[in-house]
């Protein structure tokens, strides 16, 4: 058994690097495939309380990593070390911690990293699993599910080091990644119906509370805010493009569904060490997890992403546009008749 100074002694011989983490929907630069020993990945994040409006006139203290809802994207690879420096920032009014699903032992490090505002920790695990995983908030009893619906989650992706692989071991290559995280939302109404603005984030707690206990979200979004992915905020590709879509629900299910396009590869729970599954219609985002999938565009236009609940997808806020440039292919599809007053 290599004991802990043998170990801390081969960990700083490793490589350090700095990853600069970006808001989503996007992913810090990296290699898809990697040669040579693993290195000691760091990244900083800053636990912010902000107030942000999520659809017209709702608003929520939303609990956030870097300021986004849901919190950056993490990437390394198999048998790297991740090296956090997690701030609580000194405007916060409550204490805050971090769960990575992606972590072995200590509550996926949410009993080493809790930290009162005006603090820091540095946390290093070891990513021992390929796949994508979820982070969130966990600072113990009620206050784990009322952080997690207000905004504080996010995901890490773990490549293998060989990169991603189909079935026959072939390795599969994206040339752009969008990163959703899909957040519901329990936005307590006054007596007219009308939803509530608080103060301070502690305010609401008692009607979050009553909100949540009903199981049903009044706002289930991407990225936050409702619309943060559509119309003029919509993604963009073109034909040709080989995007791999990263999807994670900290708290629900999701069923995730490309209008007009495919999951050519789903590594439906994230498990990149398993084979994907192929040529899927729509595929299920378990509660509390990440999933991935790639598919090639083909046709120019607009594709809507949405979870396939329809009623949270249109209603409430579940969905996303891309929109992708290019030429037409009349053998895929094709209108023989323009519509017209039946004769």
């Amino acid at each position: 058994m290599l004991g802990n100074a043998a170990f801390a002694k081969g960990v700083e011989g490793l490589e350090r690097i700095t990853q600069t983490l970006v808001a989503p929907p996007y992913l810090p630069e990296h290699e898809q495939a990697v040669t040579g020993a693993p290195k000691v990945v760091q990244v900083k994040m800053v636990m912010e309380e902000k107030e942000i409006e999520i659809d017209k006139g709702v608003f929520i203290h939303a609990f956030t990593f870097n300021g986004s809802v849901p919190g950056p994207i993490i990437v390394v690879h198999e048998n790297d070390y991740v090296e956090l420096t997690l701030v609580n920032s000194a405007e916060s009014t409550l204490k805050h911690n971090i769960d990575f699903h992606a972590a072995t032992g200590a509550l996926g490090g949410g009993a080493l990293t809790v930290v009162k505002p005006g603090e820091e920790v540095v946390l290093r695990f070891k990513a021992i699993k390929a796949g994508v995983f979820v982070y969130h908030c966990a600072p113990g009893g009620v206050m784990i599910p009322w952080h997690v619906v207000h905004g504080m989650n996010g995901a890490i992706m773990v490549l293998p080091r060989d990169g991603l692989k189909d079935k026959a071991g072939k390795q599969i290559k994206y040339n752009k990644a969008f990163y959703i995280g899909e957040q519901d939302y329990y936005i307590p109404k006054d007596e007219k119906g009308v939803y509530k603005r608080y103060k301070k984030p502690i305010n609401s707690f008692k009607d979050d509370m009553k909100v949540m206990k009903t199981l049903t979200p009044t706002h289930v979004v991407f990225n936050g805010v409702k619309g943060a992915l559509t119309g003029s905020n919509g993604l963009k590709a073109a034909v040709g493009d080989t995007v791999l879509i990263i999807h994670e629900q900290a708290n629900r299910q999701s069923f995730p569904h490309l209008i007009g396009g495919h999951g050519d590869y789903v590594w439906e729970r994230g498990n990149f060490s398993d084979a994907p599954m192929t040529n899927l219609e729509s595929w299920v985002i378990g509660a509390g997890s990440a999933g991935a999938a790639i598919y090639t565009f083909k046709q120019p236009g607009l594709y809507v992403y949405l979870s396939h609940n329809l009623i949270e997808a249109i209603l409430l806020g579940a969905v996303a546009h891309i929109n992708v440039s290019g030429e037409w292919n009349n053998d895929l599809m094709e209108q023989l008749k323009k519509p017209s007053p039946i004769k």
